[in-house]
């Protein structure tokens, strides 16, 4: 039985001064919908509605891309130098830095995320802002000399109007993920956060204000993917699509975008292998395979969700396993002791309850397996661990994104890399050895974008971000996303006489006459 950490007061918790109602923020002003259209957000401790928020769809998604185009062509942001808009971002940090507080709170109520993550995730965020600030004034591009000839240069430039659909599992910072390099290149945006989480993406209008974003650089859409999210990438004048979310939806908008040849960025679903070999550091591999799969509630892109053991530990492991996960703290989102909160959303509790229950008929159940202790309602789920788990099993092949891992053995590193590549995802894997020649073997044989070797997805913000298979196209991160919000043009210049081959000019012998 998971362990609990009660809130005191129940489990009626709710932060102070919420808004009465979530609005568009549109060319500087916050709007309702043309049509009024709203939609419920919910408490997932509660699963009662809070507050209603405008649900946008074309007539919204035209305004907003209509004042970014004029922001863009008209305004001065894409005109400043960098350093310029390296300071607003500064700013932007510093606001996000010192209201870490009240974003976690609010973060934390919203998507039901432990309030200590969510402070982690509110700090992340302004470290975003702080690196592309930084990066958008040491870049440097690409001259090439021929002496005295030739001077070939590329010239970065931003591309317009970038569209970012962003998920509702850590919102605020991977919405800030994409809005940090897409502004600082001097893009404008339109922003059209999961209508799951709409709380903490509504305190982006206020922060850019007080931080000196010109109007109309950014705008938000609340509403629906079906119809906000699909008129934005619908859009003629939306060259750029950023999404992260289901491997599903990252078809849809690839096929939707297709017709007016967009450039995307997509970050879609994972199923992610943490190998561990027997000559590994146990104590290590079985502290950070566990938080891989419960931190942030499982709710995770990156999360190791499949652990291949070899056989000879796999035993002491599953055991050592099972207990630890039984003694993952569960409990209210607000409560600093919690370590695993409720899901987003019931829609998404009942898919991974779904889960679960197709799980005791694939594999051994060892820990976990439903609603843990004291916890009549909401969207609560223990820490769930199957073992034993063929490679068939939909537990093992399909993404459930949440609180749920699934253990298999094996014997050699051969087989490891056979099971780990049996899937059609490829985002991250995670290998445990103390042999470093193996290390590295298997890393660069394992079809994952991104790879940990003795270490649990600790980010670097200068290395590429993305993943292979179904789990996404392109990277970002570092110089990936500067190339991405800019085009690069080549200019050439000669230095000198001309050296061509001239046509047209026969020589005087050879004319006619």
């Amino acid at each position: 039985m998971s362990t609990t950490s009660h809130d005191p007061a129940g489990s009626g918790y709710v932060p102070a001064d919420l808004p009465r109602r979530i609005q568009h923020y549109i060319d500087g002003e916050l709007v309702d919908s043309a049509d009024g259209a709203s939609f419920d957000v919910l408490d997932p401790v509660s699963n009662a509605t809070y507050v209603q928020a405008a649900a946008g769809g074309k007539a919204e998604i035209d305004r907003a891309v209509a004042a970014a185009r004029r922001a863009f062509t008209e305004g001065p942001w894409p005109r400043l130098l960098p350093r310029e808009r390296s300071r607003v971002l500064h700013r932007v940090a510093d606001l996000v830095e010192s209201r870490d507080a009240r974003l976690a709170e609010l973060e934390s109520f919203d998507s039901g995320l432990p309030i200590t993550q969510a402070l982690g995730q509110a700090r992340r965020a302004a470290e975003n802002f702080r690196f592309f600030a930084d990066l958008v004034v040491a870049q440097t591009d690409d001259t090439f000399k021929v002496p005295g000839r030739q001077i070939n240069y590329v010239n970065r430039k931003p591309i317009g109007v970038a569209g970012l659909i962003t998920p509702w599992n850590t919102p605020f910072m991977l919405e800030s993920w994409k809005l940090g390099p897409a502004l600082a290149t001097g893009n404008t945006v339109v922003l059209k956060p999961a209508e799951f989480t709409p709380l903490s993406a509504s305190l982006w209008a206020e922060i850019f204000e007080e931080a000196g974003l010109p109007r109309g650089v950014f705008n938000l859409v609340n509403g629906l993917g079906e119809e906000a999210g699909d008129a934005l990438v619908k859009h003629p004048d939306v060259p750029l699509i950023s999404f992260t979310g289901e491997s599903s939806t990252g078809q849809l908008i690839f096929a939707n975008a297709a017709p007016y040849l967009k450039g995307l960025s997509m970050e879609l679903g994972g199923k992610s292998p943490a190998i561990v070999f027997a000559d590994a550091d146990l104590d290590a591999a079985v502290d950070a395979t566990i938080f891989g799969v419960f931190s942030l509630n499982g709710e995770r892109c990156t999360a190791g969700s499949r652990i291949l053991v070899q056989r000879e530990i796999y035993d002491e492991f599953v055991a050592r396993y099972a207990t630890q996960a039984e003694a993952v703290r569960v409990g209210y989102p607000h409560d600093a002791a919690t370590e695993v909160g409720a899901l987003v959303h019931p829609e998404h509790y009942e898919k991974v309850m779904a889960y679960i229950q197709i799980g005791k008929t694939e594999a051994r159940l060892v820990a976990g397996g439903g609603r843990p202790h004291g916890f009549a309602t909401g969207n609560f789920v223990a820490p769930t661990v199957f073992a034993d788990v063929p490679p068939t099993a939909r537990i093992f092949q399909e993404e459930i994104f949440g609180p749920v891992v699934a253990i298999t053995p094996f014997d050699t590193e051969a087989e490891a890399l056979e099971l780990a590549n049996d899937t059609r995802y490829g985002l991250a894997a995670y290998v445990w050895t103390n042999d470093l020649k193996r290390a590295h073997n298997v890393a660069q044989a394992v079809e994952a974008g991104m790879v940990w070797l003795n270490s649990n997805n600790v980010r670097d913000l200068r290395t590429p971000f993305g993943g292979v298979k179904a789990s996404g196209l392109g990277h970002e991160g570092g110089y990936r996303s500067i190339d991405f919000y800019t085009d690069q043009q080549a200019v050439h210049i000669t230095l000198g006489q001309v050296h061509n081959p001239t046509f047209g000019k026969a020589a005087d012998g050879d004319r006619g006459h």
